[in-house]
């Protein structure tokens, strides 16, 4: 239960005076739709005005604060016009004040003839007029407190001002707690960090307060990282149950190929770990292709020799049926009852599946987040299997192993190379397993940048590939084009296709269309009925058809590092000689040209996944924001990479050391991960 201390800071922004349902649609929009949410929103940048008493006191092109009196209005020869106030200082020079649009109703408002006012905005020169466009304060004499000499900027969106936010940010600042200090007291005075209080305060008052930014950033990583020590401490201490196969299934297996060394190798430890009556907590690292699935596949039919049952987690629908499909391809034969069960499977199916799982006549369960819902029991779970781990959080990952009556066996799966930095930064409670070996037959992809300008060609191209019998992938960033961006929409670029390449020749599939049409386009795709097929990132993962030999990724620069690598995965699976085509804009900063051409030059994940930290710094690239492990709302990838290691080690230290929770400092640190959302190892470990 979180501390009552912390109460005020979780209120509803729709509580405060002044916030109704129209300031809450912009403030949802960027997350902040509680006090707390506002007091993590902290300001980008700084608007350093200069106080002067005359114009000739500043230069062109600075921001200031002046005492104007307006003395005439120059409207414009029709309403969209300009509308000008001209205005003089008390040495009687003149600037004209500008404003656009149909705003000459509030520049008369504001600038009443003859009477003086404060005025703040940028001073700029017009041929050789001064003017100042859109004041961006305008107050009367002796209200100059209104208007600060520095002003935070925070990150705003469509119908909210800075002014506006500054306002909230005030009133979340009011509503901060004097807190129990949770940072170990030796490394407070080394680093010479200000105390929570008024670390929060300096932040909102400067973002160039490397001090304040600091402790703050490193407060959100220790909450994570002490949530992960907690999670591995409280498991590890709940009896779990050895897991020995007899090698009757797996030995049965008629595979097309041999294991490769490493796929052995990390059998191994596997196995050495669900022998073991701790439960396994592991991830398992192997690039796009390296043959992770089969490992899984052998792990949990150990299980299922051991007379226990073994579940399979993808995040969506449609890696859940290819790992369906590949699963029964590979059991063919075996005396294995494998079943599927995702949202969209409804009445006597759902219920035919949920009576197999509880009377045990199912061994491996197949699923999305469905398979751990509430309604959802098993007779005797004993190994759970987490695909693309990094789109699920601790919290979906705890619930699905709380479904027996022993804690379960945990692997966890990613093609998404995670450079060690990261590791620590979301899955700190796991040991790591990497597959650095790929099955023979596997062909390097040729990767290649092209500009968008030669569209036509690229097309053109992808005419001749197909008339060949080939297939390929054409992915874009959108689903449908919106008014204000440029990029690519996947509707719009499958009508294209249509028109130049025949309507049978294109298919489409993207997020919003409903599950049995995306299964259609799938399986005729699959089955090559379909050349091309147009996508959105939908595809990212799991998708596997041999013959598509050709991957074309549309603005690619506006694709992450791993996603762009996940993508070039899914070609390169058949004989043939395979393609990834990288379009790009014309106009790429330093960054995206590094990034493409890295690209280009390797094929190697793990390779790229280093390189990206040490360009972007980590963090969101690598697909971390979206996995509800480690949504750092503070912390900059930066301050991630060069703290974590510090908080890491405190976290461990307070664990084992200082005894966690129960111990001395255990009061203040429990404040912290309640402050920081991390709380859910809290009863976990309370419980454990």
């Amino acid at each position: 239960m979180r501390p009552e201390i912390l109460n005020p800071l979780f209120a509803a922004l729709t509580d405060l005076k002044g916030v109704g349902p129209q300031l809450a649609k912009p403030l949802t929009r960027l997350g902040l739709e509680r006090v707390v949410d506002v007091l993590f929103h902290l300001p980008t940048g700084l608007i350093s005005r200069l106080p002067v008493d005359r114009l000739d006191q500043a230069q062109a092109g600075q921001t200031i604060i002046v005492e104007l009196t307006a003395q005439d209005y120059r409207p414009g020869r029709s309403p969209r016009a300009p509308f000008g106030v001209e205005a003089f200082d008390s040495a009687g020079d003149h600037v004209r004040l500008v404003y656009f649009g149909r705003t000459s109703g509030l520049a008369r408002k504001l600038f009443p003839l003859g009477e003086k006012r404060r005025v703040s905005g940028r001073l700029d020169l017009y041929g050789d007029m001064r003017q100042i466009v859109h004041p961006d304060h305008v107050a009367e004499p002796g209200g100059e407190a209104g208007i600060a000499v520095h002003e935070p900027v925070y990150p705003l969106t469509e119908g909210l001002t800075n002014a506006r936010l500054s306002q909230l940010a005030a009133v979340a600042l009011e509503r901060r707690p004097e807190l129990a200090e949770w940072i170990d007291a030796p490394l407070l005075a080394n680093r010479s960090w200000p105390a929570w209080r008024e670390a929060i305060e300096r932040a909102h008052a400067s973002p160039r307060d490397e001090a304040a930014r600091d402790r703050l950033a490193y407060d959100e990583i220790f909450a994570s990282q002490v949530a992960l020590m907690l999670i591995r401490h409280g498991l590890r201490n709940r009896r779990g149950r050895a897991i020995r196969g007899d090698g009757r299934l797996t030995d049965a297996l008629q595979l097309p190929f041999g294991l490769t060394g490493a796929q052995e190798r990390v059998g191994r430890e596997i196995a050495s770990d669900m022998a073991q009556d701790t439960p396994m907590l592991r991830m398992l690292q192997g690039d796009v292709g390296s043959g992770k699935t089969l490992v899984a596949l052998r792990a949990m039919l150990a299980a299922v020799e051991a007379g226990t049952q073994a579940a399979l987690l993808a995040p969506t629908e449609i890696l859940a049926r290819q790992h369906y499909s590949t699963l029964q391809r590979m059991l063919g034969g075996l005396p294995v009852n494998l079943a599927i069960l995702t949202g969209r499977d409804k009445g006597r199916v759902r219920e035919s599946t949920l009576m197999g799982l509880a009377d045990g006549s199912i061994d491996i369960l197949v699923g999305t987040h469905a398979i751990f819902q509430q309604a959802v029991t098993y007779k005797d779970l004993a190994l759970v299997v987490v695909d693309e781990q990094h789109r699920f959080g601790v919290a979906q990952r705890l619930m699905l192993t709380q479904k027996a009556a022993r804690p379960p066996h945990l692997l966890v799966m990613t093609a998404t190379p995670i450079p060690r930095t990261l590791q620590l930064a979301n899955h700190g409670e796991m040991d790591v397993s990497q597959i650095d070996e790929m099955p023979p037959g596997r062909t390097p992809v040729d990767t290649r940048v092209i500009s968008l300008d030669r569209l036509d060609d690229v097309i053109d191209g992808l005419d001749r590939h197909l008339a060949t019998g080939a297939q390929a992938y054409w992915v874009c960033p959108l689903v449908a084009e919106s008014e204000g961006s440029e990029l690519a929409a996947a509707e719009e670029r499958a009508a294209l296709l249509r028109a130049r390449l025949g309507d049978q020749r294109v298919g489409l599939v993207h997020g919003r269309m409903k599950g049995p049409e995306k299964d259609d386009v799938m399986a005729r795709f699959q089955a090559g009925e379909i050349g091309v097929l147009v996508a959105t990132t939908v595809i990212e993962v799991g998708v596997d058809v041999p013959a598509a030999s050709l991957m074309i990724v549309e603005h690619a620069e506006n694709f992450g590092l791993a996603q762009l690598h996940q993508l070039r995965g899914r070609v390169g699976r058949g004989a043939a000689k395979s393609v990834c085509l990288l379009l790009r804009s014309q106009n790429l900063s330093e960054t995206a040209r590094e990034r493409l051409a890295l690209m280009r030059d390797t094929n190697d994940g793990f390779v790229i996944a280093e390189k990206d930290l040490e360009l972007r710094g980590g963090g969101e690239l690598l697909g971390l924001k979206q996995s509800g492990d480690a949504d750092y709302r503070v912390a900059t990838p930066e301050q991630l990479v060069r703290l974590l290691p510090v908080a890491h080690d405190d976290a461990r230290l307070f664990v084992e050391r200082d005894g966690g929770i129960e111990g001395a400092r255990g009061e203040a640190v429990r404040l912290c991960l309640y402050l920081f959302e991390r709380d859910a190892a809290v009863p976990l470990l309370r419980s454990g």
